[in-house]
């Protein structure tokens, strides 16, 4: 899939409100989340290291028990294994991740 368009990604939701796309190579990721207001993804760890980024909307952003609103523009760094969390704020919000290791689960 060397070209694509966000419009033409399969989504699907992971919890409510909360719709990924995704697309991939052979070692890297990037995902979209459209987040309805107030969803948001509770706190979790995973092994890969994540980039998130805010492209419209904001939310509050936990990271190791530290908490920031973060807004267009705006990204935070998450390590390998590190809790963190998302909630959305009060407006749709649209948020693009990249990842590595690939997450499978998001395939």
């Amino acid at each position: 899939m060397p070209f694509f368009s966000d419009k033409n990604l399969h989504g699907r939701n992971i919890a409510p409100g909360v719709l990924l796309k995704s697309v991939y190579g052979d070692k890297t990721m990037l995902t979209i989340f459209d987040m309805e207001p107030h969803a948001g993804v509770p706190s979790h760890r995973h092994e890969h290291e994540q980039i998130t980024y805010i492209i419209e909307g904001g939310m509050e952003f936990t990271l190791n028990g530290e908490v920031k609103i973060i807004r267009p523009g705006d990204g935070v760094v998450v390590p390998s294994n590190t809790e963190h969390s998302a909630k959305n704020l009060d407006k749709r919000t649209k948020v693009i991740d990249a990842w590595y290791p690939i997450r499978e689960d998001y395939k």
